[in-house]
């Protein structure tokens, strides 16, 4: 007998459990073959057993959501009350400047929010810290990452590996972000059904992202051609966080960056919001606020 129960609206890494734990353990229990794709789990297997594997995962899943709309809700209740903190599956996250409070009211109040700062003032971590929020709640149905693949320094066409191993590098913080607030076990299935996706800025072109909290990291290394391709992206019900240091462009010295560029381009439309952070917002190593002070003082002269 073949049994096949929905879970769509389900996380799959909640149902499956932490390694497939629990369709393991259904399967040994009940003695049939289970499988979970495509928003289904699966049954096979003689009739009496099917049914009552069934029932349990029926039981299951009932729980599951009564969890889940318990915690979303009191995901809710807590950033309403305090909107300087986010609540991710690892830990509690709190700003800790008021730049850095602007910041996130900015992206609960607007659906386009360009944060623009030095390294250290949390644009990055912050703005994952919210799409994972946003996600926990339902509040988008994916996460989007991206940064332009920028040979600073070194060329791409030296480096060792596929195409996939040459942009690793530049991806790799997100990586790190991302491994703060969820689970490895959830990422890595999140990422396997493109719940969260990580990928250089170029495999954005033609597509439109609706339901998604979109994070374009780096910004200040992309051409006023890439920024009006990534912008215009945006979907029905989505988010999108741009983030830079327009102090550490890597472009060649002939090619305007877009982030600098759209500052006065689209400094005048509602929805789209501005926020500037400055050494008074780095929450690293105390002496990373001292050399950023230096840097500019260098630079004002």
């Amino acid at each position: 007998m073949k049994v096949s129960i929905p879970i769509s609206g389900f996380d799959p890494t909640v149902v499956s459990g932490c390694q497939d734990e629990f369709l393991k353990k259904i399967q040994h229990e009940y003695g049939i073959i289970v499988a979970m794709r495509e928003e289904y789990i699966h049954l096979n297997g003689g009739e009496k057993k099917v049914k009552e594997a069934a029932k349990a995962i029926e039981k299951m899943l009932k729980n599951i959501g009564n969890e889940i709309n318990s915690t979303h809700q009191k995901i809710k209740n807590v950033e309403e009350k305090d909107p300087t903190q986010v609540t991710t599956p690892k830990k509690l996250v709190k700003a800790k400047s008021t730049g850095q409070v602007e910041y996130l009211k900015a992206i609960d109040d607007h659906d386009i929010v360009i944060s623009i700062g030095p390294a250290g003032t949390g644009k990055t971590y912050l703005g994952v810290a919210k799409a994972v929020s946003y996600l926990m709640a339902k509040r988008v149905e994916r996460i989007i990452l991206t940064r332009p693949a920028v040979e600073a320094g070194e060329s791409l066409g030296f480096l060792p590996g596929a195409i996939e191993d040459k942009v690793d590098p530049y991806l790799r913080p997100l990586y790190d972000a991302l491994n703060d607030f969820l689970p490895y076990d959830r990422i890595k299935k999140y990422l396997s059904m493109k719940t969260i996706e990580v990928a250089p800025l170029a495999y954005m072109r033609g597509r439109t992202l609706n339901d998604s909290f979109i994070i374009l990291d780096e910004a200040q290394n992309t051409t006023s051609m890439q920024m009006k391709m990534f912008l215009t992206r945006m979907g029905w019900r989505s988010r999108i966080v741009v983030t830079g240091d327009i102090t550490q462009v890597d472009l060649p010295v002939n090619i305007f960056s877009g982030l600098i560029e759209i500052q006065h381009l689209l400094k005048n439309i509602p929805g789209i919001e501005f926020i500037y952070l400055n050494e008074k917002d780095v929450v690293r190593h105390n002496l990373v606020q001292k050399i950023i002070k230096a840097y500019e003082i260098k630079n004002s002269t």
